[in-house]
């Protein structure tokens, strides 16, 4: 059994899964790259998790987790569970500017908030508040969410004052909402 510390640190690492499967569950256009954030977990040998995300997912929610499972996979399951009844519960999330999928983990919270999904808005105004008090980059990052919320995709504005690390964070997260919003638009031209 671990200690609080260490449960609390496997959340918040694992906090972005968590939040993207709640996000889909309630709404399942919200979360695009869901798919790509469960193969990318798998590729990372957490097959078992995935197939409970999976099951979670298509809605067998009462006996999803099986007795017999490592500690760090039951914590993400129940806590995914957990945020599904109670979005309250639901972990803060990871802010760091070098990992892959935090780019567009925020896209797609910026992009489902900009489509009026209040939970979206809730997770986003969570990170940028640990991204404000984390400072640097990431504090200029959480003045500029506001910004990219209301449409602005001015990249020299966007990364005016900013080292390289969070400078390619704001280019992916530009990349990742561009490419929602042109499959929005493909989609309600067809």
């Amino acid at each position: 059994m671990s200690t609080p510390e260490t449960s609390e640190q496997i959340l918040r690492s694992n906090s972005g899964l968590i939040h993207r499967v709640v996000m889909h569950c309630n709404d399942p256009k919200s979360v695009p790259d869901l798919n790509q954030a469960l193969e990318q977990a798998e590729e990372n040998g957490w097959d078992q998790l995935v197939a409970i995300i999976r099951d979670i997912i298509s809605g067998k929610r009462e006996d999803a987790i099986p007795s017999e499972l490592d500690e760090e996979t039951r914590l993400v399951a129940e806590a995914i569970l957990r945020g599904l009844h109670d979005p309250s519960t639901l972990p803060d999330m990871e802010t760091d500017l070098d990992s892959p999928m935090a780019g567009r983990g925020i896209a797609g919270l910026l992009y489902s908030s900009r489509n009026g999904n209040e939970q979206a808005l809730r997770i986003i105004s969570g990170v940028t508040k640990q991204m404000w008090e984390a400072g640097g980059d990431m504090g200029i990052m959480a003045e500029r969410i506001q910004t990219l919320l209301q449409g602005d995709r001015d990249m020299g504005r966007l990364t005016k004052d900013m080292g390289e690390k969070g400078q390619k964070m704001m280019l992916e997260i530009l990349v990742e909402l561009s490419i929602q919003e042109e499959k929005q638009r493909s989609s309600s031209d067809g």
